[in-house]
């Protein structure tokens, strides 16, 4: 197929020998594809060789502090919400070298690291996902300061996104204008559609590596009923989201209420696991640690997530400014929710939901932000 036949926002169709020809394509143009597969009882990301190694047939089943998978007889690649891992592991990885240095006369010479910085190719990227690295854009990818592993990282990714047509029991993207559609940020976007015993894809391009790529596979142009059927199958995603939150408001609501007695009953609950921030796609928190060998020849320095739910993060000479795990939870729910908008501009929130699932005691972020507002509401009413 021709490329300039393809330009963004058209919408063609492929059967899922395209999306086998994709993943054939992208491998040969030296991409790594990585997506979500089964592992463990759970769909996480990891590397793809083909369209098989994709949850075929998975469906999942999800709400607070409660995660299981089901088959689903509809034989679909993405019916499924979303599993513990994020794409931030791929590009702010849990823990990557910084460097090392060993000794040589008396001094150090510092050892230059070898590590080759991954071509990735995401497969199955939601519409909330995408506007989380769009966010740890802003942390570690801005013109005057960058994170120089990112920054290379983030550069060599093609995303192939996936609209969702079944929200999971804890999302609540429409909330935070981050979903159920791709509306940016991806190379090319696809929406999973079976109708009257057909399976194919509706394919919309993003970018001029997108229209490369596909130009590539075998397509048709979509037909006007399929990219109604399509539209209609978002519209009732939206409208089956499971959770809800008012967010017009949020910032001035956690500002004015910083010791409301609802983060005393909070206390009570979290047990400062650190659950909620290592399965967020914003989170971003990390620590740097040092490590000799005994000999005292090397040395090595080790960048690793972090969580603000720990007393050692918060720590400095004299102790920790939040001792507490009423500080802590605060801490990280008013950065979440009011906070993140003075730094960057947005939420720290894209109402995936994982923070509400893999929570041991099931602690719901929009239920606690909700009786923080409404009991706001009721008092100045």
């Amino acid at each position: 197929m021709d490329i300039d036949s393809l330009k963004a926002k058209d919408e063609v169709v492929i059967e899922q020998d395209g999306l086998q020809q994709l993943f054939n394509i992208l491998k040969r143009d030296g991409f790594q594809t990585v997506g979500p597969t089964i592992r463990n009882h759970a769909i996480v990301l990891d590397e793809l060789e083909t369209i098989a190694d994709l949850p075929v047939g998975w469906t999942d089943v999800q709400d607070a502090g409660t995660y299981q998978l089901e088959k689903n007889d509809a034989e679909t690649f993405f019916e499924y919400s979303l599993g513990p891992h994020s794409w931030k592991k791929y590009l702010h990885p849990p823990e990557i070298r910084l460097w090392r240095a060993k000794r040589n006369n008396g001094g150090f010479d510092v050892v230059k690291e070898k590590n080759r910085t991954p071509k990735y190719a995401f497969i199955g990227v939601r519409p909330c996902e995408i506007n989380a690295i769009t966010i740890q854009d802003k942390v570690f990818n801005t013109q005057e300061f960058f994170d120089p592993i990112y920054k290379l990282r983030r550069k060599k990714i093609f995303i192939v996104a996936v609209n969702c047509s079944r929200p999971g029991g804890t999302c609540f993207c429409t909330s935070m204008n981050t979903g159920p559609k791709a509306k940016f940020g991806f190379d090319i976007v696809l929406t999973e559609v079976q109708d009257q015993g057909k399976h194919y894809f509706i394919v919309e391009v993003g970018s001029k590596k997108g229209a490369k790529a596909l130009s590539e596979v075998n397509y048709r142009n979509a037909e006007e009923k399929e990219k109604n059927l399509a539209r209609r199958i978002l519209e009732e995603a939206a409208a089956h989201m499971s959770r809800s939150l008012e967010a017009s408001n949020l910032k001035a609501i956690f500002y004015e209420n910083f010791e409301h007695p609802r983060w005393e009953k909070l206390a009570e609950r979290c047990l400062t696991c650190g659950n909620c921030t290592m399965v967020c796609p914003t989170c971003f928190c990390n620590n740097v640690e040092d490590s000799n060998s005994i000999s005292g020849n090397s040395a090595e320095r080790w960048r690793k997530w972090d969580s603000c739910h720990t007393q050692d993060f918060s720590y400095i000479h004299g102790g920790s400014i939040r001792s507490s795990v009423k500080s802590c939870y605060r801490q990280w729910l008013t950065h979440k929710l009011s906070t993140w908008m003075d730094q960057y501009g947005t939420f720290g929130c894209v109402g995936c939901g994982r923070c509400i699932t893999w929570c041991p005691v099931g602690i719901d972020i929009t239920e606690e932000a909700k009786s923080i507002l409404e009991e706001n509401f009721s008092t100045s009413s």
